[in-house]
């Protein structure tokens, strides 16, 4: 599998992008992101591809939604 590298203008657009992705996986599995990534983190669910790159694509949300956050704080 090759990876791709995407580089976005700002991390707001970062996030909207991610966003994106992620409503796929929800709409593909029937389950939000938030309650897929509990039950991951836990072993219920099967490490297939797709639930790997899921998980992944949500612990990357997390941590950009933190910086937007952050940034935010600092300028408010």
């Amino acid at each position: 599998m090759s990876k791709i590298r995407i580089t976005y203008d700002s991390p707001v657009d970062a996030l909207i992008a991610l966003t994106k992705h992620l409503m796929g996986y929800e709409a593909r599995y029937g389950m939000p992101s938030e309650d897929f990534y509990d039950k991951f983190c836990k072993g219920l669910m099967e490490d297939s591809i797709d639930f790997i790159e899921w998980a992944n694509d949500y612990r990357h949300f997390l941590a950009l939604k933190l910086k937007v956050e952050e940034q935010l704080t600092h300028v408010a």
